[in-house]
C-alpha cells in the first residue's frame, strides 16, 4: 500500500510526514520525492509471534511518499508540486489546515480542500482531453477505437468540466479501461486535518464532503514520532489517547482500500500479508510467490481467533477448527493460512 500526501502549502504535509513516518523529508528540500515505510502495527502478529517465537517477525507494511517541492518560479501554481510522482500511489492523504497560528490567516478547510481537489481534477481534465484527441484521430484515420474507454472518457469529462472528482462516479473511478491513465482525482482520499493543540473535533466541511476524515494535531503527533517506546506510551497514558495519529491512519487507510491481512506461521517466520477483502485463496497465494499461486493444490485455513481460543495449532485441530478450502476460497481478515503447493 502506497500513500500520497497532498496539500496546499502551509497545511503541515511535511510535519504529517515526519508523524506518520518518524523520519524528516530531508529529500524533499532538494526538490525529491520523499519515501518511507512503517510496520502496520496488528496485536494478532503480536500474539502469534508469542506463541511460535519464530527467527523473523514480519508485519505489513504502509509506504508513504510526499512529493518533493517545486523548484519553480514564486509565482508558479501553489499545487505544482503535488502532481509529480502521486500518480502511481494507491490512495491519497489530503493534508489541510484547520490551525491558526502566527503568520497563518485564519484557517478555511472547506475552501482549501476545495482549491486542491479543483486542481486534481484540472490535471485529470488535461489528461483526459488528450486522449479524446487522440481517439478522435485514430477514428479519422480508420483505426479501432475502444468504444468502452471513449463512452468512459466522454463521462469523465462531464465530471472534471465541473470541478468534480471522479471518485464521485465509482463506475468511472474503478473502470478498468481506464487504469492506465491513473486518474489523480479518481484515487481514494483520506481527508486529515491538522488542528490546533488539544482540538480533536473536524471542521464543518458542509454538506457535499464525502471523504473519509480524522482530526489530528500535528505538531504534538511529530514531537510523539521522535520519543523512545516507553515515552511514547508514557505519553499517551498521561494524555489519555487510546492510539497514535499513525495508528489511526494506518486503520483508516486499509478501510478505505478495502485491504485486510491473513498470516502465514511457523518457527522460521511469522507474516502478515495484505491483500483485497473478496480476494480468493488463489489470489492470497499470488500475493506471496507467483509458483505457489500456479502450483496451488489447497489451503489449510484457520482464524487467528480459533487459534488464540485454542492455544495451539494441534489443539485447534483436535476441535475441528481447520479446514482445507479451494481455489475460489475467500480469505477473511485474521486468517492464519498455509498452502499446499506443487510446482
Amino acid at each position: 500500500m502506497k500513500l500520497g500526501l497532498i496539500g496546499l502549502p502551509g497545511s503541515g504535509k511535511s510535519t504529517l510526514f515526519e508523524a506518520l513516518t518518524g523520519r524528516a523529508p530531508e529529500a524533499r528540500l532538494r526538490g525529491e520525492d520523499s519515501l518511507a515505510a512503517v510496520k502496520a502495527p496488528d496485536s494478532r502478529v503480536d500474539a502469534l509471534s508469542r506463541i511460535y517465537e519464530p527467527e523473523k517477525t514480519i508485519y505489513a507494511r504502509v509506504n508513504y511518499m510526499l512529493p518533493g517541492k517545486s523548484q519553480g518560479a514564486a509565482d508558479a501554481s501553489k499545487t505544482a508540486d503535488l502532481m509529480a510522482g502521486i500518480r502511481d500511489c494507491d490512495a491519497l492523504i489530503h493534508v489541510i489546515r484547520n490551525h491558526g497560528g502566527f503568520g497563518f490567516e485564519p484557517p478555511g478547510p472547506a475552501a482549501d480542500f476545495a482549491e486542491c481537489d479543483q486542481e486534481l481534477a484540472l490535471a485529470d481534465l488535461i489528461v483526459a482531453e488528450k486522449r479524446m484527441e487522440r481517439l478522435a484521430l485514430d477514428r479519422k484515420r480508420g483505426k479501432p477505437v475502444n468504444e468502452i474507454e471513449r463512452s468512459l472518457l466522454e463521462k469523465s469529462l462531464v465530471l472534471l468540466e465541473k470541478g468534480l472528482p471522479l471518485r464521485r462516479d465509482p463506475g468511472i473511478a474503478l473502470a478498468k479501461e481506464l487504469r492506465g491513465f491513473a486518474f489523480l482525482s479518481a484515487k481514494p482520499m483520506l481527508a486529515l486535518f491538522n488542528n490546533e493543540d488539544g482540538d480533536p473535533d473536524s471542521p464543518d466541511m458542509g454538506g457535499d464532503f464525502q471523504e473519509e476524515s480524522v482530526a489530528i494535531s500535528g505538531k504534538l503527533e511529530q514531537e510523539l514520532a521522535q520519543m523512545s517506546d516507553e515515552d511514547a506510551r508514557d505519553f499517551l497514558k498521561e494524555f489519555d489517547i487510546s492510539e497514535t495519529a499513525r495508528d489511526r491512519v494506518i486503520e483508516l487507510s486499509y478501510r478505505l482500500l478495502g485491504l485486510i491481512s491473513f498470516f502465514t506461521v511457523g518457527k522460521d517466520e511469522v507474516r502478515a500479508w495484505t491483500v483485497k477483502d473478496g480476494d480468493s485463496a488463489l489470489e492470497a497465494a499470488g500475493a506471496i510467490h507467483t509458483d505457489i499461486q500456479k502450483g496451488f493444490i489447497r489451503a489449510e485455513v484457520l482464524s487467528c481467533d480459533d487459534l488464540m481460543e485454542a492455544g495451539s495449532y494441534a489443539e485447534a485441530q483436535k476441535k475441528g477448527k481447520t479446514r482445507l478450502e479451494g481455489k475460489t476460497y475467500i480469505v477473511k481478515d485474521g486468517d492464519i493460512v498455509h498452502f499446499r503447493f506443487n510446482v
